[in-house]
């Protein structure tokens, strides 16, 4: 991997408050969310510093074997928000792993996510707005779990946690872990998680995990995930293997919204795609 030395970093800029939210937008055409240069389509949200990233998480740099791209570092909990809400999209997301490991993850497997379909107030996964995240349908980015689902919960100013739902064809593993499994039955989730089908029984939170059924590219390589969102249906591919799908969703719009989680990440390309026929 080559960085070169200069490096473009996010400047802080206003974003309009919750209540201003737009209507979402359906692609028309690719719409790239990273153009190589800039991260105007974003703004961050951190833990504690919410809009203001004193510490440079989220920055471009030039050359990352050899093309631009998103630099995540990881060492503060939060993300990289889209400053619109999309609906009915393919997200074409290219990543690959750094080096650095951060805190509490230090020495766990290499964590983030692009969470789709946001909504409600910024930093609303705690309940005095100062969380991580924002309500959502998370598609997993972690060492052995890349495509996993995870149903994450947000607050609303009353007090109120809504939790997002789903429903897939799921089958349990010997640990009682529910994965997809398109000959499973079917079955309505309201919180936690569901696994990608090839997620490895005896996967363990260390750094460097690889599972024996793992379609991610190994470390030091590029993986492509998309992220098909269409109507309540959502469908995640890795590398061209299909590997989770669920409907019902019960939030089918909102903001694209990637992780900072503890792990350096970056990320190539960062593309929204009509949907064919659309």
């Amino acid at each position: 991997m080559r960085i070169a030395p200069s490096v473009l970093f996010l400047a802080a800029l206003a974003v309009p408050s919750a209540a201003a939210a737009q209507p979402a937008v359906t692609p028309g055409g690719v719409i790239r969310l990273f153009d190589g240069k800039t991260l105007d389509a974003f703004y961050p949200w951190l833990v504690d510093t919410h809009r203001e990233d004193p510490l440079r998480v989220f920055s471009v740099v030039d050359q990352v074997d050899g093309a631009p791209a998103v630099r995540i570092s990881g060492e503060r909990w939060g993300g990289l928000v889209s400053r619109e809400s999309y609906r009915d999209y393919r997200l074409v997301v290219e990543f690959r792993w750094g080096l650095l490991t951060w805190g509490q993850r230090k020495n766990a497997a290499r964590d983030s996510g692009v969470l789709i379909h946001a909504q409600g107030a910024d930093g609303n996964t705690g309940k005095d707005f100062n969380g991580a995240w924002m309500r959502s349908i998370e598609a997993q980015i972690i060492e052995g779990g890349v495509g996993d689902f995870i149903l994450v919960a947000g607050f609303e100013a009353d007090g109120t946690r809504l939790r997002p739902t789903l429903a897939a064809r799921a089958s349990q593993d010997r640990d009682g872990e529910w994965f997809y499994d398109p000959k499973g039955e079917a079955r309505d989730f309201a919180s936690g998680r569901l696994n990608w089908h090839g997620r490895d029984a005896d996967w363990k939170d260390a750094l460097g995990f690889r599972g024996r059924e793992d379609v991610e590219s190994p470390y030091g390589q590029w993986t492509r995930m998309e992220i098909t969102a269409q109507g309540d249906r959502v469908t995640v591919t890795v590398n061209g293997t299909v590997v989770n799908e669920a409907t019902r969703s019960s939030l089918t719009e909102g903001k694209i919204l990637i992780q900072s989680e503890g792990a350096e990440i970056y990320f190539r390309r960062i593309d929204l795609e009509p949907l064919a026929g659309s």
